[in-house]
Formats: structure tokens, C-alpha cells, sequence
């Protein structure tokens, strides 16, 4: 699974760039996915709805519907 969580972040990486932000993968841990929001995203004051309301649900819809994503 860990590779689907991979390839999935791989696809949207390129939104977040376009904005100026970066997302990278840290580890999963069951269905806890961790990353770390970088660039313009590490501040953003809307980070938490891009890793909810988009990576979570792009992750959910892609690899597993259970999987939840934590930024570290």
C-alpha cells in the first residue's frame, strides 16, 4: 500500500508546486498517512483544508477510503 500512497502524493504534487508549496512523504503507520507540507503550503493558513479537503480525499478516493493524512 505504502507505494499507492507514493504514487498517488507523486499526482498531486505538481498543484501544490504550482502554488508555491511542496507536499512530501514521511511514513505510513496502518492507515495514517504522514507528510510534510513545504514551501508557501508549510504556512499557509488554508494548509489544513489542502491536506484534508484535497491529499486526503485524492488518497482516499485512489488508494484506500480508510487512510487518514497527518502533516508533521
Amino acid at each position: 500500500m505504502e507505494e499507492k500512497v507514493k504514487s498517488a502524493i507523486e499526482d498531486i504534487r505538481p498543484s501544490l508546486q504550482n502554488d508555491g508549496g511542496d507536499i512530501e512523504f514521511i511514513k505510513l503507520d496502518g492507515k495514517t498517512v504522514f507528510v510534510s507540507l513545504q514551501g508557501a503550503c508549510a504556512g499557509c493558513p488554508m494548509s489544513q483544508m489542502t491536506l484534508k479537503g484535497g491529499v486526503e480525499r485524492y488518497l482516499r478516493d485512489k488508494v484506500d477510503p480508510e487512510l487518514v493524512v497527518e502533516n508533521v
